[in-house]
């Protein structure tokens, strides 16, 4: 079963986002994620699409190890919450099933 996570970041850097989303596999590794940065950017990455952000390349650590850095807090979320999001973050990145096959089109 994947796990659904949200994580705030704590920071002024303008560069870096400030809230992150991530949709986790059985062994921890991102599926899917949303970054959401303070100026507005949206980053937006899954297996197939990256948009101003990409999947991680190593596991997730658990959430108690991600908030013993002051700089972060994470939680859990249900699924009906990142589905939101994400919807909300490709409808805004203005990504819909033609972009998408026009991508996969384009790589081949």
């Amino acid at each position: 079963m994947n796990l659904f996570i949200k994580v705030i970041w704590f920071h002024q850097e303008i560069e870096d986002p400030v809230l992150l989303y991530s949709e986790l596999d059985q062994s921890k590794f991102e599926k899917r994620k949303i970054e959401l940065f303070r100026n507005g950017k949206i980053g937006l990455a899954d297996t197939e699409l990256e948009l101003n952000s990409m999947l991680g390349i190593c596991e997730v650590p658990p959430l108690t190890e991600i908030n013993m850095n002051p700089e972060f807090f994470g939680f859990e979320i249900n699924k009906d919450e990142f589905e939101c999001v994400w919807n909300d973050a490709l409808q805004k990145l203005n990504v819909n099933k033609w972009t998408r096959d026009r991508k996969c089109q384009l790589e081949e």
